[in-house]
């Protein structure tokens, strides 16, 4: 009896482990289709300028955003949505073949990455810059506030930056409304400044500042422009100077419905200024008055440097430096965001000799939902490699890829 007993459990123990495994939950399913090989990964169907692939190297890493690569140490800010403190940073070795895994968590909404001069990383958070060191045995250990007192409230919370060459930040200061509408939705009082344009630091803003031994309080620094409502895109040229993609308003037809949403406002791309007022919240475009303001004088703010898409939302911007992509070299890459129809690509434009970009080219594009092959997709941010291919980070589906040569059509 006693026999039969033990023998029963077992089975039973037997069968509780089958059936445990038979419940853990299977693996995500892939969401892009790939066929055949792009430089060492799997190959997507997104379409690539002549000579070029899209190359898959990995999916489901919640919600990416900045990627910063270190040798061959590729790491990505996984935002973990629009909740506080449920961001990542994930780390994936051998160039981005190794399997994901987790550096630091409990972020608030990390968005965006750069590398310290001396190997560190910055994390552009919500509320506030960091670093850490991610050789150290325990990163977590090694996070310290670069900058703090950035806005962690409204409309655009999240922070944006560049390093520049002398290793000073250049920083986002995203608005806190659409078009300064007040807490209620009604329009601003055209006799009144908008109060996104009072704060200290001032929404709508890009602050730029060294780092230090010590965290530095955003209130304390004199803003760098202005007028710039949420400049996700910056980049830094080897001359210094400061390029940004802006995102302009949405629903201008409500405010005028003789102008249409689909075609207005423009994405500004400025050589940014130091000091200048791009004008924002009372221009658009090239210094048109906004409807809700409609007699300011906007001759005296400073004019757009380039004028895309309406509703492209430029998050990214990359001074390619490589030569290894066939007719990339030099040229600015922006990826688009944006779920319109003009958004879910990435395009190229040439500079010319005063560092002002052309007309926007396509690269990647082919990102619109098609059932079993790949999903709606928006790029977000780009790096570029020590071999001179670009990674580019996709949040709606947490994907990260890679821009490469192809020695194949």
């Amino acid at each position: 009896m006693l026999v039969q007993a033990v023998r029963r459990r077992l089975c039973l123990s037997a069968f509780c482990l089958v059936l445990a495994g038979a419940t853990q939950a299977a693996p995500p399913a892939p969401l892009y289709r790939t066929v055949g090989d792009c430089d060492g990964f799997p190959r997507t169907d997104l379409k690539a300028a002549p000579g070029l692939c899209v190359g898959l190297v990995a999916e489901h890493l919640g919600f990416a955003r900045g990627v910063v690569a270190l040798g061959d140490r590729v790491y990505v800010a996984d935002m973990g949505g629009w909740h506080k403190n449920r961001g990542r940073i994930l780390r994936l070795d051998q160039g981005g073949h190794g399997k994901p895994q987790v550096v630091l968590s409990g972020l608030n909404q990390p968005n965006s990455l750069a590398p310290a001069p001396d190997g560190g990383l910055y994390i552009g958070l919500s509320g506030r810059i960091v670093r850490f060191d991610p050789r150290a045995p325990d990163p977590a250990q090694t996070l310290r506030d670069v900058l703090t007192g950035l806005p962690d409230s409204g409309r655009h919370p999240l922070a944006a930056l560049a390093v520049a060459p002398d290793g000073s930040l250049f920083v986002n200061v995203g608005s806190a409304t659409d078009h300064c509408e007040q807490a209620n939705g009604a329009p601003p009082d055209p006799s009144l400044p908008c109060p996104d344009a009072s704060g200290a630091p001032p929404r709508g803003s890009i602050l730029h500042f060294t780092p230090g031994s010590t965290a530095i309080d955003a209130a304390t620094l004199k803003p760098y422009a202005t007028g710039l409502r949420n400049s996700m895109g910056l980049a830094v040229l080897p001359s210094g100077q400061l390029l940004a993609a802006t995102n302009a308003r949405d629903f201008i037809n409500h405010a005028d419905p003789s102008l249409s949403d689909e075609e207005l406002p423009h994405e500004p791309l400025n050589r940014v200024e130091q000091g200048a007022d791009y004008g924002w919240p009372y221009c658009f475009d090239d210094r048109r008055p906004s409807p809700e303001y409609p007699k300011y004088d906007c001759g005296a703010k400073h004019p757009p440097t380039l004028l895309l898409p309406a509703h492209a939302a430029p998050l990214g911007l990359l001074l390619y430096r490589g030569r290894a992509l066939p007719g990339l070299e030099g040229r600015l890459v922006i990826p688009y965001h944006g779920y319109r129809a003009s958004g879910h690509r990435i395009v190229s434009l040439a500079l010319d000799g005063r560092s002002r970009p052309g007309p926007p080219e396509p690269l990647v594009s082919g990102w619109d939902f098609a059932e079993g092959r790949h999903p709606q997709g928006a790029p977000v941010a780009l790096w570029e490699m020590d071999d001179g291919s670009l990674l580019i980070s996709e949040d709606h589906n947490g994907s990260l890829l890679r821009l490469a040569f192809s020695a194949s059509p």
